[in-house]
């Protein structure tokens, strides 16, 4: 077997810790060339195209989620697979997720390009913004499939352990995304469809890299027969995936709920949100990162019976999250406004002063409040690895129910800063379900196996 990281033994915490760091960085790029891909359009195009992109974030992260959703729910079955040392399972639901990835990524493709229209009128998008938003999703949705091939080759590497090459994939990517970003905008004049190229394209480049790893792996080279569909390996492979899949969907149209009222204030105001919600990416790149972490330790040593130490890797992370949740928002609160302001274009000062006042006011409410998202992310991801995709699924209905309800009362009484209020109190209310739910099935697991 290739030298992988196994989870199986050790420190929990210095294992999560070499684990998730490599993600992190991978993350940290992918978050560069995601705020520097923003602060380009903005300076470079202008603050409606800020706003435009704006308008459309929630809808685009939608596709993201479902990318995510079903490949990291595929990869738990792989991490299982990979700490009880079933090699030969291991092969066959990195074939059967290939073939499943495939069909998904080919209806999704469809879907999004025939409904494009649609939900950006659905998003109550302003008449001087719509034509904009939907040529910039159009462009970035034709890469669907290099999205979800990027995923789901960084998704089986990570399941058994590497977490170094989806970094080097990512590290790739920045830098090719943001040469051809400069080049596109500023150079060719492409505007907002130069910046989702270089975006499709860099995601090509990330997903090329892994997948050449995945060949060069043994006990990931699978062949023909691995690839023929197992009805009960590809109806468990579905019910660890589109839970969260949907979760990630409920999630999204929560945020299009929200996204909705923004989008009936002035451009200055969208635009602020928009910049805050860029660098909501940044506040989370740890807590990503350790989530994954998370998943693939549960994972590993939910397949090798190590209940106890799913306890202790556990609370190790809960630890580490924590810490680190705190830095990052001391971080925020004190360079915040001048980051912000790296966004947004100073062509009217009086806009460009009201945009950085909202992006800031709500940057810092939401980097007091980090510590609760960070807790959502450990427990959620315990749960995954152990199998677990419905209580998650469950916790994104009380997010989407939370969001939805402080839009209403946003859209009636226009109080602005409530719109602050929606993220933070569906953080909350999700975190709670999780929390409960983490330490009933692992005592349940514990009882039932002992």
């Amino acid at each position: 077997m290739s030298k992988q990281l196994k989870l199986t033994a050790g420190h929990p915490g210095k294992l999560l810790l070499r684990f998730a760091l490599p993600l992190m960085l991978g993350n940290v790029f992918q978050q560069l060339y995601t705020v520097v891909d923003t602060a380009i359009v903005g300076k470079g195009v202008g603050m409606d195209a800020l706003a435009a992109l704006g308008t459309v974030d929630w809808f685009n992260w939608m596709f993201i989620g479902i990318a995510q959703g079903f490949t990291q729910g595929f990869s738990v079955q792989m991490a299982q697979k990979f700490g009880q040392g079933d090699i030969a399972g291991l092969k066959k639901s990195v074939g059967n997720s290939l073939r499943l990835t495939i069909w998904i990524g080919l209806i999704m493709t469809a879907v999004a390009q025939l409904g494009v229209g649609h939900f950006v009128q659905l998003l109550g998008t302003p008449a001087q913004l719509r034509s904009m938003a939907i040529l910039y999703v159009r462009v970035l949705f034709a890469g669907i499939p290099a999205m979800l091939f990027y995923n789901f080759c960084a998704s089986i590497l990570r399941a058994i352990g590497n977490s170094k090459t989806p970094l080097y994939a990512m590290v790739t990517a920045a830098v090719t995304n943001i040469v051809l970003d400069c080049l596109a905008v500023f150079v060719l004049d492409w505007g907002i469809a130069g910046a989702a190229a270089a975006t499709v394209f860099a995601q090509i480049v990330s997903g090329m890299i892994c997948a050449v790893k995945i060949w060069n792996t043994p006990e990931l080279r699978f062949g023909k027969f691995d690839l023929i569909l197992d009805k009960s390996n590809a109806s468990r492979l579905m019910r660890l995936g589109a839970p969260i899949a949907l979760y990630n969907i409920v999630i999204a149209v929560g945020g299009m709920a929200v996204q909705s009222v923004v989008n009936r204030f002035e451009t200055s105001f969208i635009a602020g949100f928009t910049s805050s919600n860029k660098l909501y990416g940044v506040l989370e790149i740890a807590a990503l990162s350790y989530g994954y972490a998370v998943t693939t330790y549960t994972g590993q040593n939910y397949g090798a019976s190590e209940w106890d130490r799913i306890k202790k890797g556990t609370r190790w992370a809960l630890i580490i999250s924590l810490a680190t949740s705190a830095v990052i928002a001391a971080v925020m609160i004190l360079l915040g406004r001048p980051i912000t302001m790296l966004f947004i274009s100073t062509e009217s000062v009086t806009a460009a002063t009201a945009a950085g006042e909202t992006a800031y006011r709500y940057l810092s409410f939401m980097a007091v409040m980090l510590p609760i998202l960070y807790l959502l992310y450990v427990y959620r991801s315990a749960l995954q690895g152990m199998g677990n995709t419905v209580i998650p699924l469950a916790s994104g209905m009380i997010e989407f129910l939370i969001r939805v309800g402080c839009s209403a009362v946003i859209s009636f009484t226009l109080w602005r800063n409530g719109i602050f209020c929606a993220e933070v109190g569906a953080w909350l209310g999700a975190a709670i379900i999780l929390a409960v739910s983490y330490y009933r099935n692992i005592n349940k697991v514990i009882k039932n196996r002992s």
